[in-house]
């Protein structure tokens, strides 16, 4: 069945961004001049995915206003001869049909994929954490979702992306442990959540970008609640993986933590590094700062 729907949970606090959390939504602190949230809006789309399901919590009403249409704006921006910027801003409101559901308590990612249930029916459907952006791919780069999505249409199953890090970060993610390796796939047999470096199957820890069967809720719903009172998406992945219905995408291009304050540095620094109007001003500076550390 193909993959029409995704859900991008995004009703966290943002705790690792404060102060610049306490009174926005950490989705909607922006990355060179676009929210992070867009960019991941705008990936969903360039995958062929239209139908897109927010998962919010109180006090992010920003996050639909964004992608709604704001016509005291756009007409301010005409009647001053800005017509470009006018249209750019009914084209967000144009990029997919979107829909919101609220969190009402924080209850987990795991929680926050299940308030979908309903919205997504019994298709497949991608989940796009709102913190990682991908960029668009430039020459010689893959793009992960619609890889994501070549899998399952072969497979049939839940897939996930996975990176290979460093020995000392396994701790900080979920790891996989995984066989039948076909080129950049493979078979999930299990998954640990951050575990201690000894214990740590492999080097393959899983991103934000999941392409899961309706299955994936019956498991959400059976899954007990962990640590903090939260319902884990690990633990519902680990137990679909014991039944041998989840793959693995080992995704080799980048992926940014913008809920990482680093991470979301380099983030903005690399996509104006890709903007032909940002690229060669940013290059001259990156030098000249270059130059003044040596």
């Amino acid at each position: 069945m193909t993959v029409r729907k995704a859900v991008i949970p995004a009703a966290g606090l943002g705790t690792r961004f404060l102060p610049a959390t306490k009174s926005q939504p950490k989705e909607m602190i922006p990355v060179v001049d676009k929210p992070g949230i867009q960019y991941v809006v705008e990936e969903a789309v360039r995958a062929g995915i239209d139908d897109i399901l927010i998962v919010t919590s109180r006090g992010k009403q920003t996050l639909e206003d964004h992608f709604d249409r704001s016509l005291e704006l756009e007409r301010h921006l005409e009647s001053v001869g800005k017509l470009d910027e006018a249209e750019e801003l009914r084209a967000i409101a144009r990029l997919a049909e979107i829909h919101f559901v609220r969190q009402q308590e924080p209850l987990g990612f795991g929680h926050a994929v299940l308030m979908a249930k309903k919205h997504v029916g019994g298709e497949p459907f991608a989940v796009m954490v709102a913190d990682e952006i991908v960029p668009e791919p430039t020459a010689g780069e893959h793009d992960l979702l619609p890889r994501l999505l070549d899998i399952h249409d072969r497979t049939q199953h839940s897939v996930i992306a996975v990176q290979r890090v460093a020995r000392e970060d396994v701790s900080s993610y979920g790891i996989i442990a995984a066989e039948d390796f076909d080129g950049d796939s493979a078979r999930i047999t299990d998954m640990i959540e951050k575990p201690p470096i000894d214990e740590a199957p492999s080097d393959l820890a899983a991103r934000g970008r999941y392409v899961f069967t309706a299955e994936i809720f019956d498991e959400l719903a059976q899954t007990p609640k962990g640590v903090g009172g939260e319902i884990q998406l690990t633990d519902a992945i680990r137990s679909l993986a014991k039944r041998g219905s989840v793959h693995a995408y080992v995704h080799e291009g980048p992926i940014y933590d913008v809920g990482k304050k680093l991470d979301y540095l380099k983030a903005s620094i690399e996509l104006a590094l890709r903007r032909d109007d940002l690229a060669k001003p940013v290059k001259e500076y990156l030098a000249e700062r270059a130059r003044l550390l040596d």
